[in-house]
């Protein structure tokens, strides 16, 4: 942990005062000063396009005006963090979902509207892409444990299944994506089955660090960033995720550890990913930061 004699939340707070845009302000707000839902939506509306998706880097690593499946998974988690995932306003959304899917029914990780504007050189841009449980994993899992119901789900959900039980030699994203799928699909019996043997699967393959003090001695994924690794609590956000049966106490505890400690003396977390664009790490800092702080708060890791 940073050493400046600041609780780890309010040398936070003043790294997000400092450096955040609009709305990872308003959402540092809710989440921790009692700021109200409507702000966070207000800001979240900014990013909005008019064919019910989301741009605008709302995602930061996609630059550019056009709506994208992950800007638009973003802002669905957003919506959830503040207890707005239904009505018109998810109905809109899953018709854009509809819009965009490839014909397996599912998302693709990037869609081709986005060619033209900057992203990311590890998110090709392709004519035809192939649908990935990259991204409609996460949207399904929220989706379902929203009980949002919209014939969209329907044929996304059987990709999804299909996919995790094709997993096989995978890495660190795809299988956190597996686990929001999986945390929030209505098949519990299956999906607990399925979690089990990804998280054989994950030790096995060594895509978690387990040992923090020997983060050097585990691989890291091809294509990944040096050191861009991924630790028991990048899988179990929360103690009731399906992925938390997966980790000891004491591995799961160092893990939290680790995290508590990688706050920087500016307040933030670190952005651990391959940095394309000087934009990329100043916007992503503070996304991160929330997601660490949240992550921490859901372990009673105490942030005053």
């Amino acid at each position: 942990m940073a050493g400046t004699g600041a609780d780890p939340l309010a040398h936070a707070e003043q790294f997000i005062w400092l450096t955040a845009r609009v709305l990872e302000q308003r959402r540092f707000a809710h989440l921790f000063l009692e700021g109200s839902a409507d702000s966070v939506e207000t800001a979240l509306a900014a990013y909005r396009n008019e064919d019910g998706g989301y741009g605008h880097a709302l995602e930061p690593d996609l630059r550019g005006p056009v709506s994208q499946p992950l800007h638009t998974a973003h802002a669905l988690s957003v919506l959830d963090s503040i207890g707005r995932c239904g009505g018109l306003r998810v109905e809109r959304i899953c018709r854009y979902l509809t819009d965009v899917s490839t014909k397996e029914g599912a998302l693709p990780a990037l869609h081709p509207s986005q060619r033209g504007y900057p992203a990311a050189p590890f998110i090709p841009v392709v004519d035809d892409p192939p649908a990935e449980l990259l991204t409609t994993g996460p949207v399904v899992g929220l989706l379902h444990r929203n009980q949002v119901w919209h014939a969209w789900l329907f044929r996304a959900t059987d990709f999804c299944w299909a996919a995790v039980d094709a997993l096989d030699q995978s890495h660190p994203y795809e299988i956190e994506a597996a686990v929001a799928f999986l945390d929030g699909v209505p098949d519990r019996a299956r999906a607990e089955a399925a979690a089990d043997r990804l998280g054989r699967l994950v030790r096995e393959q060594r895509l978690v660090v387990l040992d923090p003090r020997r983060s050097s001695e585990y691989p890291v994924p091809p294509g990944y960033a040096p050191g861009e690794h991924h630790f028991p609590y990048d899988y179990a956000r929360t103690p009731g995720s399906l992925a938390r049966r997966w980790f000891s106490d004491g591995e799961l505890e160092s893990s939290l550890d680790h995290l508590a400690a990688e706050q920087q003396d500016d307040g933030g977390w670190p952005v651990n990913w391959r940095q394309w664009a000087p934009g990329t790490a100043l916007e992503g800092r503070p996304i991160v930061t929330l997601k660490a702080l949240r992550t921490l708060r859901a372990y009673g890791r105490a942030l005053r």
